[in-house]
């Protein structure tokens, strides 16, 4: 009888703290946050990524009743950055707001990396699509899409495109539409798309993808022509400039686009992930945010980590095929 009721009570002891175990998530939770959160943005200060970052934390650190502190970390692509935030402790306080470049296109550009993405990151919102435009010099004399890929083909190897760095959509898109028209056009890589737009202004490069932010005023005064832009829907920034789909150009190479979005450490708890992606969402549909963010380029989304995981594994083998076509390397 003793040792029945003594192996009862261990039982019951031991029950009873694998119930508090177990609820200690849920607790923790529920308090959530106690503290600063911390935003690693894997990219310098100044830039759209970083922009984005401010414009969310600033919000979003209002609805939760915390700092949110911005930490950059730029280098090698975003791969220093990112990979400092996968493998932070999951507890809810660090999360990675950055580009598809570091969350998934950097997978095939590394042969090797400090993290995976896949299996060392969780993502918790996809903050807003980022697509950019086709321009060419004034001298280029197209002003369509199907007109741009005829000329193409009539001037094999004799054109070039520009880009903002090897593995950069600029890149893996010129590279793309020179495979396709079998046109042999020569890649001319820039450290910054600044640097490249100058070359482009001065005639030295006749064609590039760029940002909308970047050729916009440019266009405006007939220094660079738009012919299109990615994606599958219109920028609010340019209402008038039809998409390089709408134009008939609609392969996956010209329909996909960026993205910045907001990841954190694979182990962090699910509640947790849940009320960040749900407070985000709330801050990405203020009428303010989504202005900021559409004078940028850029189209606010605030999605489910559900619905972001869902378009990660439909954009990865586009990508994927992206880089393979253009023999891109970044070790």
């Amino acid at each position: 009888m003793f040792k029945y009721d003594s192996t009862r009570r261990r039982v019951l002891a031991l029950g009873a703290a694998a119930a508090a175990f177990a609820a200690w998530p849920l607790a923790h939770a529920s308090n959530y946050p106690e503290r600063p959160i911390r935003f690693i943005v894997p990219f310098n200060p100044g830039g759209g990524t970083d922009i984005s970052a401010r414009i969310v934390a600033e919000k979003l650190s209002g609805r939760l009743g915390q700092p949110i502190i911005i930490e950059n970390r730029g280098g090698a692509a975003g791969l220093m950055g990112t990979a400092a935030g996968a493998n932070a402790d999951p507890d809810g306080y660090t999360f990675v707001f950055s580009l598809s470049t570091s969350l998934l296109i950097n997978q095939f550009l590394f042969e090797k990396m400090p993290y995976d993405p896949q299996k060392d990151l969780v993502m918790v919102s996809q903050i807003a699509t980022a697509p950019v435009v086709l321009a060419v010099h004034p001298s280029v004399p197209v002003n369509t899409g199907p007109e741009l890929i005829a000329y193409i083909r009539q001037n094999q190897g004799k054109l070039s495109y520009g880009s903002w760095g090897v593995g950069s959509y600029a890149h893996l898109g010129g590279a793309y539409m020179s495979e396709v028209t079998k046109a042999d056009m020569s890649h001319v890589p820039y450290k910054g798309e600044a640097a490249m737009l100058q070359d482009m202004l001065g005639g030295l490069v006749p064609m590039a993808f760029a940002s909308a932010m970047g050729v916009k005023p440019h266009a405006d005064t007939g220094r660079l022509k738009i012919i299109g832009t990615t994606g599958r829907t219109r920028m609010a920034v340019l209402p008038d400039t039809p998409t390089l789909y709408e134009q008939g150009l609609q392969d996956d190479a010209y329909s996909i686009v960026g993205w910045v979005g907001l990841a954190a450490p694979a182990k962090t708890p699910p509640e947790i992930v849940q009320r960040v992606s749900q407070e985000v969402a709330a801050v990405l549909a203020v009428d303010e945010v989504r202005e900021r963010f559409a004078t940028m380029g850029f189209t606010a989304l605030g999605n489910t980590p559900e619905q972001f995981a869902a378009n990660y594994q439909q954009d990865l083998p586009v990508w994927q095929a992206l880089v393979q076509v253009s023999g891109a390397r970044l070790d």
